[in-house]
């Protein structure tokens, strides 16, 4: 089984080393999944990197490779979802959604509960 960090490892042109390390990381546990996952595991690493920036009401030039990973991990997934033409528009309507979505979802995150 090719993992999607394997997968990743494999991609040409490869990223700038500093970028491929946080993309690797920013999978966390879901770089282990089979690589035919790699749609959605990208999707998912780049919610999760873009949560975080998007709650930090003081985010500042610090977060850039964090924007460049959560950019290249979508680039990554669609990619990825390339290799079923047939679902594209429908994952891409999805994602979009999802992403469209982040703002509100870091503002819940880090908003005082009453």
């Amino acid at each position: 089984m090719t993992t999607v960090r394997q997968w990743l490892a494999e991609r040409e042109p490869a990223p700038p080393g500093a970028l491929l390390r946080r993309v690797q990381e920013a999978l966390g546990r879901d770089g282990e999944r089979d690589a035919a996952d790699a749609a959605e595991a990208c999707l998912a690493a780049a919610e999760r990197v873009a949560v975080t920036v998007l709650g930090d009401e003081e985010a500042s030039r610090d977060y850039a490779l964090d924007l460049l990973t959560a950019d290249a991990l979508v680039t990554y997934a669609f990619e990825a979802a390339s290799a079923e033409p047939s679902e594209l528009s429908a994952r891409a309507a999805r994602a979009m959604q999802t992403l469209a979505s982040l703002g509100a979802r870091a503002s819940a995150a880090t908003s005082p509960r009453a």
